[in-house]
């Protein structure tokens, strides 16, 4: 029988040793290094009873042989020779398995001296998974608060979800974190995606209605997978590259706004419940995140669209009512001042261009006040939205605003494929404006009053500018063309019957 007290420095040493680590695979590392160094074992192993829970695979150290003899297999022995379990909080952790001692077979005091490990093994176990749970929790608590700060500054709807899917992915620690959201035909589709490599394949990839996981993922409720791959709830394209996986709601007051899905590669490592937990928390604060960020947006659209409709009503109420009250004067006293004298028809002359002045601007101060109606940053959905949203478009490279007038009720009689046509005719007429030079002022004018030389009635697009003299260009069989009288500027005509 083996006196124990002379290896009771080295049970302290062991002891101390498997406390010297909070990080929880170097802890059972030490238990199991520490395990074969007291008891002169060739080989120890830990196998857990349930490694799903911290993620972790059984832990072995490799065997010890004795000098001359070969290295032998790190496969554990069918028998071992001493078996002692490991407790934490009352449960049996795993069992930490001994075997080929080099002195003969393992002795009483052995086994006591591997109990007290084991005892103590079990205290730094539980102290390492306090200290990686409150270390994970602190990472997700962190990455939560990042993306909320980040969707509050301003970000797009786009830019808001890869926040979201991106910052969900470095913190699980998973291949790809991807956003699916809802069809119209009842399935999901992924929207979003941030993986390692080129998530263009994955983006668009639709989970077809009928699919066995879709009614748990419409109605809001988590989805774990063990593997992808192999389940068969899943049915997507690329379902073969991914193993353990999480299918988290973003869900907020009620309201689904889509799902997050965090895959790990084929053969990773399985989620933890810790984890687990802490991913659906953060999806749920995620949610409410972008559920106040679109609010956030909306509010401060509605602020922009009412200051719009403010400068819009004043220049309604006040200049255009001014505007046209001074030509109402003008025509009035142009038709007195009408008369045989040469002074008297100079002054109608000039009276008449200046109401020919007051109603080109009364035009342009209400197309203005159109534009300023229109929903900022929405595309165009009327013919008018089209035309100004082309002005504004060349106003960027010329480096002015051109000047848009309308005549006639444009939106009641041009349709489709007429407006598309003369869209195109409007976009190639600007662009040429844009290179030729001396170019300081543009005019375009939509006639839907003009008939055709055939008398058919029809719409004229007119875009004036005073560049270098160009030749006008025609679009198609019922348009017409042509340069500036007297090569001053450059006027392009389009025409076509309605």
């Amino acid at each position: 029988m083996h006196d124990p007290v002379p290896r009771l420095p080295s049970l302290l040493e062991a002891v101390l040793s498997v406390g010297t680590d909070l990080e929880l695979r170097a802890t059972l590392q030490h238990i199991v290094d520490a395990a074969a160094e007291l008891t002169e074992a060739r080989y120890a192993a830990l196998d857990m009873t349930d490694p799903g829970r911290d993620g972790l695979t059984g832990i072995r150290t490799a065997e010890r042989p004795e000098p001359p003899e070969p290295p032998e297999s790190t496969e554990s022995p069918e028998l071992p020779e001493l078996v002692v379990p490991i407790h934490v909080d009352d449960e049996v952790f795993g069992d930490l398995r001994l075997a080929g001692k080099r002195d003969g077979p393992f002795t009483d005091e052995d086994e006591q001296l591997v109990r007290v490990l084991a005892t103590q093994a079990g205290i730094a176990i539980g102290n390492a998974r306090l200290y990686e749970t409150a270390r994970q929790r602190e990472r997700w608590i962190e990455g939560a608060a990042a993306v909320t700060t980040a969707l509050l500054s301003g970000e797009s709807a786009a830019d808001a979800l890869m926040t979201v899917a991106e910052r969900a992915r470095r913190l699980a620690e998973a291949s790809a974190g991807v956003i699916l959201q809802p069809t119209e035909d009842g399935g999901m589709e992924i929207v979003t995606a941030s993986t390692l490599d080129d998530p263009g394949d994955i983006v668009g990839v639709v989970i077809e209605p009928g699919s066995p996981v879709l009614e748990q993922l419409l109605g809001g409720e988590p989805v774990f997978i063990d593997d992808t791959a192999t389940d068969p709830r899943m049915t997507t394209r690329v379902r073969h590259r991914f193993g353990p996986s999480m299918m988290l709601p973003l869900q907020a007051g009620g309201r689904l706004l889509g799902t997050l899905a965090l895959p790990r590669r084929r053969g990773g490592r399985p989620y933890t419940a810790v984890e687990r937990l802490l991913a659906t928390q953060f999806a749920s604060q995620a949610a409410l995140a972008l559920v106040h960020a679109e609010a956030q947006h909306s509010r401060e659209r509605l602020a922009v669209y009412e200051d719009r409709d403010r400068i819009a009503r004043d220049l309604h109420d006040l200049v255009v009512q001014r505007l046209f009250a001074t030509g109402m004067m003008l025509e009035s006293t142009q038709r007195r001042s009408a008369g045989t004298g040469d002074t008297d028809k100079d002054v109608h002359a000039m009276l008449g261009h200046a109401v020919d002045e007051l109603q080109s601007t009364v035009q342009e101060v209400r197309t203005a006040i159109f534009a300023l109606q229109q929903p900022p940053a929405d595309a165009p959905t009327t013919f008018r939205g089209k035309v100004l949203r082309e002005a504004a478009g060349a106003g960027a490279v010329l480096g002015f605003q051109p000047s848009t007038r309308f005549i006639g009720a444009v939106e009641n009689r041009l349709a489709e494929p007429v407006a598309g046509r003369l869209l195109t005719a409007l976009r190639r007429a600007l662009t040429a404006a844009s290179r030729r030079a001396g170019v300081s002022r543009v005019e375009i004018t939509v006639d839907v009053t003009a008939p055709l030389p055939d008398g058919r009635p029809g719409v004229r697009l007119t875009v004036f500018d005073d560049g270098e003299a160009g030749n006008g260009h025609a679009e198609g069989g019922d348009s017409e063309g042509g340069g500036a009288e007297g090569g001053a500027g450059t006027t392009v005509t389009w025409q076509s019957p309605l």
